[in-house]
């Protein structure tokens, strides 16, 4: 498969007045091919708009190499941006006082297109973004879902051949979370663009995404593809359903050996959902249950989703 984008042991360190430098992004190598849509997730402080920016060329790293459709970004600066459109935090890549045409056509001639060529696509993109009663409009006075709508419309009338998305779902409501998380689907299904995407929304990135890569403290920790994660989940993840309540001693015994471990009660029945490394942790757990007065009725795996995984992980708990 085609690489588009290629980082290699990137690093940035950040100085702090006379103090010592902090590391915000600690040798990360990783690679994106064409047309695939990749995660980019972690904590926060973990180092992933660090490299979102690095990437785009707004920060200059300390060390390291960015190839962007072959061009070595630090090298070769502008011809590397030519290859990369990014969304930053929301809706911060559009000018207030222009209307959305004008922000697109805008953003068109940056690219070096002339207006004339593109104006078909223009016309496409304000339709699936449902811009077209406000396409005259200043930006300032459109909501904040539109605003966000058109940032992401900016972003991609560049035509690029990598778009890297920095929270594109931040600060919506439900509805527009909904709306942009659909269109960002069907691109992905459709294979418009290389796509690099940071979000904290798990339901946008188990959506859309292939694969993840999961950085912490700087580093990259997991780097898989989003169904074999599910997979490996999968086989550690146990659900207990018992007849009566959970005493307070066994709940607390419970999560000081797995603190991950969750506890809910419907009616006279509980359930427990845990995250077991290995066969002889189910032991434990069953050790503790007997000394209660809870009647264990079933015990199966449990699905995980996204969210779960993505915690399991940072917490250290799968090793």
């Amino acid at each position: 498969m085609e690489t588009v984008l290629q980082v290699k042991d990137l690093t940035k360190l950040f100085r702090q007045g006379r103090g010592e430098a902090v590391t915000a992004v600690d040798r990360v190598s990783f690679s994106v091919h064409k047309n695939e849509v990749v995660g980019l997730l972690g904590p926060n402080g973990a180092g992933k708009t660090t490299t979102i920016k690095c990437i785009a060329g707004l920060i200059k790293p300390t060390s390291g190499e960015i190839w962007l459709d072959g061009v070595e970004a630090l090298r070769h600066p502008k011809k590397a941006m030519e290859r990369v459109a990014a969304l930053l935090e929301g809706n911060r890549n559009i000018y207030w006082r222009l209307t959305p045409r004008e922000n697109l056509e805008f953003f068109v001639g940056l690219q070096g297109h002339t207006v004339g060529k593109v104006r078909g696509y223009i016309d496409e993109l304000i339709e699936l973004f449902d811009l077209k009663e406000k396409h005259r409009t200043p930006a300032r006075k459109l909501s904040r879902g539109m605003q966000q709508k058109l940032a992401l419309a900016c972003a991609l009338v560049r035509q690029t051949e990598v778009l890297l998305l920095d929270e594109p779902t931040l600060g919506l409501d439900v509805e527009t979370s909904y709306e942009l998380r659909h269109v960002l689907k069907q691109m992905a299904a459709q294979g418009e663009r290389t796509i690099l995407l940071s979000s904290h929304d798990m339901h946008v990135v188990q959506d859309i995404c292939e694969r993840v890569i999961i950085v912490n403290n700087g580093r990259v920790v997991v780097d898989d593809r989003v169904t074999n994660l599910m997979k490996l989940f999968q086989v550690s993840a146990y659900r207990f359903e018992l007849e009566g309540p959970l005493g307070e001693e066994q709940e607390l015994r419970l999560k000081e050996l797995f603190p991950l471990l969750e506890v809910s009660a419907t009616g006279h029945r509980t359930y427990i959902d845990a995250d077991l490394k290995d066969g002889t942790q189910l032991y434990e757990v069953l050790e503790i249950l007997k000394d209660g007065s809870a009647q264990i009725k079933s015990i199966g795996h449990k699905e995980p989703n996204l969210e779960e995984i993505f915690l399991t992980i940072v917490k250290g708990q799968l090793k």
